[in-house]
């Protein structure tokens, strides 16, 4: 044998490895033999959900397909929400009446379901999410029978189904703009509430990164807060329009705050900051005693703390209220509100130990600056106190408090 030549093995067979040849897809087929399965039982879901247990039928491909079936009794045409050729049965939740006593039902089925085949909640994302951006496509009622089922879905915490699934395909703007989304979402938020609360709701809204974000359901020419409470008003649903106006006020208390510590931080004349805060009374309606605690908040956060010794901190305090006594005089301007101002100081150096023994030198800074009138912090010591921290700031207090009686009582 020639050295070039290789050695063979004679009578032997080389196995080609076969290649895995996919089966065409059948959806239709599927479709049918779902939509058989509810037409002989006829539409009980506790049958029809052993019978489906017990077939051989292949959800992990068809698993679209069999929700189109469940919400709409057939297999849909793609691109649409209309039934394809083939089998139907009038068993779906497109076919019930909007009623939550009617569709509950398939919301346990579809739970069921879900239980013995935790794959499939991705299938039902998937529809549900090609149903909301087509709600236009559908009837009213139909429209109204979805919002029911989402609304039950997450009342009876349908396993897995993200909330954003539900918000954010609604936030098509030509939806949003017709009004469907506002009709949607108001069926939504009137069926969950019925069995929830209000706290389950906002819960809700915040894991689909919606609750700061109602105005986004309404179209852009009533995008207003007095639309917004108007329509809620309108459709009973008063807590949510409490709910949102309180938002509203948190947020915008939160751009005062924040503009005023500018303007502290750069030193701003405190006629301007005078002008600021009236402006930004003007536009938000603030209680007058919101605005006290703000001002006192921002002053405060405003103090360059040392922390070398108690000396120092307190003669930064007492430098700030001196440099804008004028700006709380102007909105501590009745009993109440310099009554509101001596809690707020007291709870404030009862949280905070930097400022637990200087409460005081702040009473009488602030009364030397003709803040806080005699009467009200007489007022106080006699018998206004908070609890917080009573014992000792009233002790603290008392050489102060002797002083402003014997003066009286000179006068």
């Amino acid at each position: 044998m020639s050295s070039k030549e290789r050695p063979t093995l004679g009578g032997t067979r080389i196995k080609t490895r076969k290649r895995n040849i996919a089966a065409p897809l059948d959806p239709e087929a599927f479709s049918d033999a779902v939509v058989q399965i509810y037409l002989d039982n006829a539409g009980d879901l506790e049958l029809i959900a052993k019978s489906l247990e017990s077939s051989d039928l292949n959800f992990s491909r068809y698993g679209d397909t069999f929700f189109e079936v469940v919400f709409t009794g057939a297999r849909t045409q793609p691109g649409t929400v209309k039934p394809d050729e083939g089998d139907h049965h009038p068993y779906s939740i497109i076919e019930c009446e909007p009623k939550r006593d009617l569709i509950l039902p398939s919301v346990i089925y579809i739970q069921k379901i879900l239980r013995r085949r935790p794959f499939l909640i991705k299938n039902l994302e998937n529809v549900m999410r090609r149903f909301l951006q087509s709600l236009e496509l559908f009837e009213d009622d139909e429209r109204k029978k979805l919002a029911i089922f989402t609304a039950l879905a997450f009342s009876q915490k349908l396993s897995g189904l993200p909330p954003e699934t539900v918000f954010q395909p609604l936030l098509k703007d030509n939806l949003v703009a017709k009004g469907i989304v506002l009709a949607f979402i108001t069926d939504f938020f009137k069926e969950y509430l019925v069995d929830n609360s209000l706290d389950d709701l906002i819960s809700v809204l915040k894991r689909g990164k919606m609750e700061d974000n109602l105005l986004e359901f309404f179209p852009p020419t009533k995008r207003t807060p007095e639309a917004l409470s108007e329509h809620f008003n309108k459709e009973g649903l008063v807590q949510l329009v409490e709910y949102n106006e309180k938002k509203l006020f948190e947020v915008r208390l939160k751009d005062m705050k924040s503009a005023l510590t500018s303007q502290l931080a750069e030193e701003v004349d405190v006629s301007e900051i005078i002008d600021t805060v009236k402006q930004h009374v003007k536009d938000a309606k603030f209680p007058d005693i919101e605005v006290v605690r703000i001002l006192w908040d921002v002053m405060m956060d405003a103090v360059q703390w040392s922390g070398k010794n108690q000396q120092q901190n307190a003669n930064s305090v007492l430098r700030q209220v001196k440099t804008w006594a004028k700006l709380l005089n102007v909105f501590c301007n009745t009993g109440k509100l310099e009554l509101e101002l001596m809690y707020k100081v007291q709870i404030q150096c009862y949280e905070d130990a930097k400022l637990m023994k200087l409460f005081p030198e702040i009473i009488r800074s602030l009364y030397d600056q003709e803040v806080l009138a005699e009467d009200t912090i007489l007022h106080w010591f006699r018998k206004g106190t908070l609890l917080k921290g009573r014992q000792a700031f009233v002790k603290a207090l008392e050489p102060f408090v002797k002083w402003l009686e014997e003066a009286e009582e000179e006068e």
